[in-house]
């Protein structure tokens, strides 16, 4: 009883956790780059949406604002990669350290700023998980659409391209570096746009709500993935089943609090469940793929076939 009294919750923070998975789900597997700016950029979109709302801004102009904000976070991890040769990975810590600052700076020094949904209109909050997960999927199906219209335009295209083979997209006249940035700004941007509503849902802003992101978001990644490839392998699917995993993934841990595992573990359960779907498929490749049993008069005709193109 009590977890179906908390499944519109889960389903609510699944759904923007989500988001900000499709955010990583760009870098990652259309970039083909580790970013572990997210780490860093969801909190800045959280602390940006505080910020204004807390000034009297409207929300719509909040959210937009920390998308920006992200985008221009991932723009500097993708200058710092392109421009002086970082490798991408590091850039994106170099990155993610700064931003622990720059949070703080947003924030006026507090490490949290709460959002009083009484002195503020929000777009989601935990006090209605029906509202908040009817919003949230209108956000989700709105960020798939604009993000099939786009990669499906030139640009969009030759952002596929660089991640796919860039030395071929290089040899073709794209510019590949251009690319990089650009494709980091956009995920990262996602990234901020989740944190603004993840803020707004929980009703604060804290300096340290991107800790573990990262693990998060490719725990979603692997367990959607896991599926809709199977079902149909095109970009739509693929998004949408990796919004379908932050929400499994939420189920899950909402019912293993229920069962009584401490907070404490949560991190490692999160670092454990993405390990299995990382290493399942090896695995299974491995040890359990069945093979076919030869009979020995078949390695005497493989032996003979091999020996007659020697000869030949």
């Amino acid at each position: 009883m009590a977890f179906l009294y908390a499944l519109p919750g889960a389903v609510a923070e699944g759904l923007i956790w989500g988001l900000m998975a499709m955010g990583v789900y760009i870098s990652y597997k259309i970039l083909d780059i580790a970013d572990l700016t997210v780490d860093g950029s969801i909190c800045t979109g959280g602390c940006v949406c505080a910020v204004l709302l807390t000034a009297g801004v409207p929300v719509w102009a909040a959210v937009l604002a920390a998308l920006i904000a992200g985008a221009l976070t991932g723009t500097v991890t993708g200058l710092l990669h392109t421009v002086l040769g970082i490798p991408s990975i590091l850039a994106g810590i170099l990155t993610q350290l700064m931003l622990y600052s720059v949070n703080l700076l947003i924030l006026g020094g507090k490490s949290l700023m709460p959002i009083d949904p009484r002195a503020n209109e929000l777009l989601v909050h935990m006090s209605d998980n029906n509202s908040a997960v009817i919003t949230m999927t209108v956000f989700v199906a709105l960020t798939i659409f604009l993000l099939y219209e786009f990669f499906y335009t030139e640009v969009g295209l030759t952002l596929k391209s660089t991640g796919d083979n860039p030395d071929m997209s290089r040899a073709q006249g794209v510019d590949v570096d251009r690319n990089k940035v650009v494709g980091l700004a956009i995920a990262n941007g996602i990234v901020a746009m989740a944190g603004a509503l993840l803020a707004q849902y929980k009703g604060s802003a804290n300096i340290n709500d991107g800790r573990g992101a990262i693990v998060i978001a490719l725990a979603a990644i692997f367990i959607g993935l896991s599926v809709s490839l199977k079902i149909k392998p095109n970009f739509v699917c693929s998004l949408i089943g990796v919004v379908c995993g932050g929400i499994v993934y939420y189920i899950v841990y909402n019912f293993v609090i229920l069962l009584g595992l401490k907070t404490d573990y949560l991190k490692m359960l999160s670092a454990i469940i993405v390990a299995l779907f990382l290493g399942v498929p090896y695995l299974k490749g491995k040890y359990f793929t069945k093979q076919k049993d030869l009979h020995p008069s078949d390695f005497a005709q493989k032996a003979n076939a091999e020996g007659g193109k020697g000869h030949a």
